[in-house]
């Protein structure tokens, strides 16, 4: 047996025996997992340091804040979540118990990302966790240095046999995709998610894939372009541009091009200072295969602010690109990487149609202070998120959906969200065996009569107080009580024919 199978066993043996289930446990484990970014802060910033370049505080800021704001949300709600939940009814059901109960789903796979890795690995094991399942964790292999650190943290702080950590590269990734999951939680981009995709339809297991894409950026010319540029250069350039949710790119009419570029270059060195290679809070690309691949984009386009590298220390200057056209090569793929493409476009009604031309982004940014330029751009656009004069900080809001839609992704989560995705909805109906009567209109022979009960009962829906249902409850006893009774009368009938039939035989 692999290793692979050894941890999906395991976690699934440690799921029978039920331990996952109480709130109780789920919450000690949540609060272990708080203990760890409290008392190993350093661990986790010297690894995601020597991968990334991140510095201590960019660490806390990016990766660990959000996620002990998560825990502490599941912590305090958890209650709430796992409660039934009431729904509405009609009056056929009136007397009923009708209500919607999460239950865990089983094992979950989660397979982490590498450019922030703490982040979009460990929130959905939150979820996963509160959720009352077993998870496996496979962190991305990309960050070496933090994938080790977190396969050796873990298992320290949370139950080691209901949450495995299992590392390694693509053949350890492809061994686990062939064991079978209750769920499987993707983060990377879309050619992976795909595969992951045809994994999991072998076993008919559901996906939460959260991808990317190139989400543009509109900045309309009547706004305050100095703070519009300065949000986005931030949007952009953090984390060296590899933030699933950067903008892209930006469009905007010709007669702001060079405004646009002048402010994006001040905010650049207002953030970075005049040599962002020295700056420690501008990071790294990931490695040299990505270094390339970026590089690679700047054939075809116009570097209009910085473009200095360095392929030995993976250093890619934050670079603005005018005047590019919409085959050139940085628009073929998310870019990933710290370059911004600026597009000239005619109209917002241009912009709106070179969107929706392209495959729908994971977020989507507009910069006017019209609100009749930002509705439209809501209304005539779809992407996973919108966001209007800011970029990424949607993210951090627990009690919005983070996720995708079409090519950026499927599902989502944050807060009630994840704890959701990574349970099974149960819905419930408890009845009593009692007033069996109000049933006849379902049972044969079948009637026009029953059938106009039948419609009146299961149309209307309602959804009352307690006066309102004992009102409702005593309407339907009449109404049995007239049914019955209806009942009652054809069944005194049927003697009467019966016996004049056998008389006239008798005869």
């Amino acid at each position: 047996m692999s290793r692979e199978q050894q941890a999906v066993a395991l976690a699934r043996k440690a799921f029978e025996t039920g331990r996952s289930k109480p709130l109780e446990y789920r919450i000690y484990q949540l609060k272990s997992l708080q203990r760890l970014f409290i008392e190993r802060q350093q661990d986790v910033s010297d690894a995601i340091k020597k991968d990334l370049n991140k510095s201590e505080v960019g660490t806390q800021l990016y990766e660990t804040l959000g996620l002990e704001g998560e825990i502490s949300l599941a912590i305090r709600k958890l209650k709430d979540w796992a409660a039934p939940r009431p729904v509405e009814k009609n009056l056929l059901t009136i007397s009923d118990t009708v209500y919607i109960q999460p239950e865990p789903l089983g094992v979950v796979l989660i397979i982490g990302a590498w450019n922030y890795p703490w982040a979009v690995t460990i929130q959905p094991l939150i979820g996963a966790i509160a959720a009352g399942n077993a998870a496996v964790v496979k962190p991305s292999e990309v960050c070496v240095h933090t994938a080790k650190v977190m396969e050796e943290l873990l298992p320290l702080y949370i139950d080691k046999e209901l949450y495995p950590v299992v590392t390694g590269g693509v053949p350890e990734t492809q061994e686990l995709l062939r064991q079978r999951f209750d769920h499987i939680f993707y983060t990377g981009n879309s050619m992976v998610g795909k595969v992951i995709m045809e994994a999991a339809a072998k076993n008919l297991t559901p996906v939460t894939l959260e991808l990317g894409g190139k989400s543009p950026c509109y900045i309309d010319k009547d706004c305050d372009i100095t703070v519009a540029c300065r949000r986005v250069a931030w949007g952009k350039y953090t984390n060296c541009g590899q933030t699933c949710i950067a903008p892209d790119y930006i469009l905007c009419e010709p007669s702001i091009q060079n405004r646009v570029i002048e402010e994006v270059k001040k905010a650049i060195k207002e953030f970075y200072t005049d040599d962002p290679k020295t700056c420690p809070d501008y990071g790294r690309i990931i490695n040299q295969r990505h270094f390339k691949r970026i590089m690679a984009m700047l054939e075809d386009s116009t570097i209009a602010v910085g473009g200095e590298n360095d392929e030995s220390d993976c250093y890619i200057a934050p670079t603005v690109l005018q005047d590019v056209k919409p085959e050139a090569k940085v628009m073929q793929e998310e870019i990933f990487g710290p370059l911004l493409p600026i597009l000239s476009i005619g109209s917002l009604d241009e912009a709106i149609k070179f969107v929706n031309k392209r495959e729908k982004p994971l977020a989507l940014y507009v910069f006017s202070q019209d609100n009749k330029v930002i509705n439209k751009m809501r209304d005539e656009t779809s992407s996973g998120g919108l966001l209007a004069n800011d970029c990424l900080v949607h993210y951090s809001v627990s009690s919005l959906p983070f996720g995708g839609v079409g090519n950026s992704g499927m599902g989502c989560y944050h807060g009630k969200f994840s704890f959701d995705q990574l349970s099974h909805l149960r819905a419930c109906l408890i009845k009593q065996l009692k007033m069996e009567g109000v049933n006849s209109m379902r049972y044969p022979p079948h009637t026009a009569k029953k059938l106009g009960w039948a419609r009146f009962f299961i149309l209307k829906t309602v959804d009352l107080g307690w006066l309102g249902r004992m009102a409702l409850l005593a309407i339907m006893v009449v109404a049995v009580a007239v049914v019955l009774a209806t009942k009652r009368k054809d069944l005194h009938s049927l003697p009467l024919r019966y016996s004049s039939v056998s008389f006239k035989q008798c005869d």
